[in-house]
């Protein structure tokens, strides 16, 4: 019975081992997700064999939380700057939406699950289309989750909970009877906020940009396109810089 008993102990003990191994792997795959790939157009090579560590380390409760957690922002990665396909982005999308859902429900207070939750959701919804989003209730959960991650932390992911509630107000469209909350001026008010929390990111900038262009302040809007557009991309954020520099370019032609 004790030799079986070892044996057990010591079979648990290597497939922790090689779950933290390979989540270590995964991670090292998530930081170089950037290799390969083409401007703004992502390479599917690295940041598949991320999905795959997190995905085995996901079944291994010493590492399923991290794991969940760099699924989620693998998940987006992938289907936002690597897949070109709506159909499969479509896919991944549900993936990271079904995978949030889960893990918020188990870590109701983690910043960092209700803000990537998001992520994948506002990115669902786009592809989806914002008004079946609205019909399905995702501006409502948005709202929801975004006012959550300002009560758990204001400062996460430089104002990341004001940069959401920011962009669901610009972003929803409004809808009597169904949907009478989303108001320009409350976006730009969050949006402002967002950027004046630590450092301003250029996605935050591009949103707000947006609002206070819709508001009539085109020349502000145009000085903060300019400032995405003259940013240097950082080599760790490459793809992801690029394609906020891209949508910058494009929001300034059509001003």
């Amino acid at each position: 019975m004790l030799i079986r008993f070892l044996l057990i102990i010591f079979c648990l003990s290597m497939m922790i081992a090689s779950a933290k191994a390979g989540m270590n792997e995964g991670i090292n795959f998530y930081s170089k997700r950037q290799a390969g790939s083409e401007n703004s157009l992502a390479s599917n090579k690295n940041i598949d064999k991320a999905i795959e560590q997190f995905s085995s380390a996901l079944q291994i409760s010493e590492t399923e939380k991290e794991a969940a957690l760099y699924l989620l922002k693998s998940y987006y990665y992938k289907a936002e700057f690597a897949i070109q396909d709506k159909e499969e982005k479509k896919r991944i999308f549900n993936e990271g939406k079904s995978l949030g859902e889960k893990y918020i429900n188990k870590y109701p207070d983690s910043v960092e699950f209700h803000y990537w939750y998001l992520v994948n959701l506002g990115s669902w919804a786009q592809v989806y289309g914002i008004l079946t989003a609205a019909r399905e209730g995702v501006s409502d959960l948005m709202k929801t989750h975004s006012e959550k991650i300002i009560e758990l932390n204001p400062e996460y992911r430089n104002g990341g909970g004001y940069f959401m509630l920011g962009a669901v107000h610009f972003k929803s469209p409004y809808i009597p009877f169904l949907l009478s909350w989303p108001d320009n001026d409350e976006a730009i008010k969050y949006l402002q906020l967002a950027v004046e929390t630590g450092k301003a990111e250029m996605n935050q900038k591009n949103y707000l940009a947006q609002a206070i262009n819709k508001d009539g302040q085109v020349e502000k809007a145009r000085k903060l396109l300019m400032e995405v557009i003259n940013t240097e991309p950082d080599p760790s954020n490459l793809v992801e810089d690029l394609d906020d520099i891209k949508e910058a370019k494009q929001l300034l032609e059509d001003l």
